[in-house]
């Protein structure tokens, strides 16, 4: 005697051996022999043969209609059998009943299983619902797998083009145009924005990084709302004639100098710092935009400032106009350049100049003021300065900038890139650098004095993280140092000038101890600051890898180029700021040892650069190092510390 029984989910013949009532020993068509239970079973036939029983079945349940099946079917529960008595019209053989189980059994939608062998008819509502869906994942399934196909042809779905961004930056799994996508990566052996790139839907690898990044942190644009400035009281007149120092493209112009000779004989030197923070108090209109961003974000060849144009041209240092700025009077001695005192002031200042890096560090440097050039603008001031700032450097016992670094500048016009660099601790660096370092240092101690709460920089054993507290910064040898100097270009820097406001008006902290604001920005603004600075590095090293391709257009065959080992098989080009790895380099190769490597690839998606080691040189001067590369944003007591 034969059985056909159910098993995991499908059905399975054997031939019975033993028969205990509750459970049966059988051997199936491969000879194995088993133990099933006795309520697994279905049914039990002899004819046809084992072997043949179930594809007999099958293809006679292929030639049942599901539907007409389901209108023979009883409102109530029933058994296979009795269903197929009704369909067939008589008493169903052993085949007839097999294939109409296996009909049931495979067309959930039409009859829901209630037990061994016994059915239910779905309901008409629940079946005309449940055909819907069928037809939908269908019609999904199809049109999922013309996705594909296109994909896989280099063709972009037209469907596509409105959800780019979403798949490119943050693409929803669950969705067609997903499973789509990454079922033709998997088939093409490609990365969803290298195949995105295939069908055409990335036209520029810069937009490619740019729009990532403004899709992650700017999802409304980049625009600003309209804002307007708040009334500040009538200021004074300051009496001096401020110059500022900075590159050409800065248009935010925080700070600027002055120096004028007392009538007691002392000098007196001033920090005049932006103070937007008169037109924009906590809470206004132009506070929340500027917490909405908390900081300028660069990039080679544009920026995204913090601040909307006309609240930046309301109180920018720019030249030939007064502006309102807040004010440090540092009295010097003139022999010792001893400082004797400060004093803080809320006034407007007449800026005289702005003197820009590229046409003043060819005139003012340590070569010039070794031959004691005088022959600039403003030539005696800076001197001065210069003699000061150095005294106050060695005061602190730490070098305000590291002179074996590298800054290194790029210049981007019709999608061409120029890279240039200036070794740190020039002159021009040091003046403004120590200035700043003096003024953050001491608004914030009197920020302490006071009891006023403020936003801090500290550094103790080797770690820098902002504070609310006062406390020292190692690194730049101060016993505190508060970030307020660029109320322009960083929200934390806007939020201290209101606090020394309103030290200096002798009126309450705009934000007192324990204010869950201060420390919500002093969060924000550590974790947007590292974003951006991040994308700057990112944007930094695609123009690096641009710049070799316009280098590789100039010559026939290989592109050939030199780089720095950092370590390992970590190097650094001799020429840009380019970080990379070099597989192909020989083992254990020591620090500073310089290769020349062959460019064999790069990928201006994923940002890669692929090279062949050709020759390993000589080794480099021991002043070579990795710290020379690394962006200013990651050096905590660089210059970006001290500004």
């Amino acid at each position: 005697m034969n059985i056909l029984y159910e098993e995991n989910g499908s059905f399975k013949v054997g031939s019975v051996m033993t028969d205990n009532t509750t459970s049966l020993q059988i051997e199936s068509l491969s000879g194995k022999r088993s133990k099933i239970k006795a309520a697994s079973v279905m049914l039990h036939f002899s004819q046809p043969e084992m072997a043949d029983f179930l594809p007999q079945a099958e293809m006679l349940a292929n030639d049942i209609e599901v539907e007409f099946l389901w209108e023979c079917c009883p409102p109530d529960e029933f058994g296979f059998e009795d269903i197929a008595a009704e369909y067939f019209g008589h008493q169903p053989n052993s085949l007839e009943a097999a294939a109409t189980l296996i009909r049931l059994h495979h067309a959930p939608v039409y009859f829901h299983k209630k037990g061994k062998g016994r059915y239910r008819a779905a309901p008409p509502e629940i079946l005309k619902a449940a055909l819907a869906g069928a037809e939908k994942k269908r019609l999904a399934q199809e049109l999922q797998a013309r996705f594909t196909a296109q994909l896989c042809n280099f063709e972009l779905p037209e469907e596509f083009a409105p959800q780019l961004k979403q798949l490119l930056y943050a693409p929803e799994r669950n969705t067609l145009e997903y499973k789509a996508l990454e079922d033709a990566c998997t088939a093409s052996h490609l990365s969803a924005p290298h195949l995105l790139q295939r069908c055409g839907a990335i036209s520029s690898t810069h937009d490619y990084h740019l729009q990532k990044f403004l899709f992650e942190n700017f999802p409304s644009g980049t625009d600003f709302p309209p804002i307007a400035l708040s009334d500040w009281d009538e200021l004074p007149m300051g009496a001096a004639n401020a110059f500022s120092i900075d590159d050409a493209s800065t248009t935010e112009i925080d700070d600027a100098f002055s120096v004028e000779r007392q009538e007691n004989g002392h000098w007196r030197i001033g920090v005049h710092i932006a103070a937007p923070a008169l037109g924009m108090p906590r809470d206004s209109d132009g506070d929340k935009v500027a917490l909405a961003r908390l900081s300028t974000v660069y990039m080679p060849g544009n920026k995204i400032t913090m601040l909307p144009d006309a609240a930046v041209q309301a109180f920018t240092l720019t030249a030939d106009r007064v502006c309102p700025a807040l004010s440090m009077y540092i009295e010097v001695e003139p022999e010792t350049l001893a400082i004797l005192s400060y004093q803080s002031r809320i006034e407007r200042v007449h800026i005289a100049a702005n003197l820009r890096h590229e046409t003043l560090e060819p005139l003012f440097n340590e070569e010039t003021l070794t031959a004691g050039k005088r022959d600039y603008p403003y030539a005696e001031e800076l001197l001065l300065l210069w003699q000061l700032v150095q005294k106050l450097e060695a005061g602190r016992g730490k070098p305000s900038d590291n002179g074996n670094r590298l800054d290194y500048n790029f210049h981007i016009e019709n999608d061409h890139v120029t890279i240039t660099n200036r070794r740190r601790g020039s002159p021009i660096d040091k003046v403004v650098s120590e200035l700043m370092i003096l003024v953050n240092c001491e608004w914030g101690g009197h920020l302490a004095e006071h009891g006023f709460p403020g936003i801090y920089r500290t550094q103790q054993g080797g770690k820098v993280r902002m504070s609310t507290v006062a406390a020292p910064h190692q690194g730049l040898g101060v016993a505190q140092y508060m970030w307020s100097s660029s109320p322009l270009r960083r929200y934390v820097d806007l939020l201290n000038q209101r606090q020394i406001i309103a030290m200096l008006r002798n009126e309450d902290a705009p934000y007192p101890k324990n204010d869950t604001a201060l420390y919500a920005a002093m969060r924000s603004f550590d974790t947007m600051y590292g974003i951006y600075s991040d994308f700057q590095r990112n944007m930094e090293r695609y123009w690096c890898l641009r710049w070799l391709q316009q280098q590789q257009s100039q010559i026939e065959g290989e592109l050939v180029i030199i780089a720095t080992v950092l370590r390992e098989n970590l190097v650094v080009l001799d020429d840009i700021p380019l970080v990379f790895r070099a597989s192909s380099l020989p083992e254990q190769l020591p620090p500073r040892t310089r290769v020349q490597l062959a460019v064999t690839g790069m990928d201006l998606l994923d940002l890669s650069l692929q090279t062949r080691h050709v020759a390993t040189l000589e080794a480099a001067p021991a002043a070579t190092d990795a710290a020379e590369t690394d962006s200013p944003a990651t050096d905590e007591t660089s210059t970006e510390d001290a500004c």
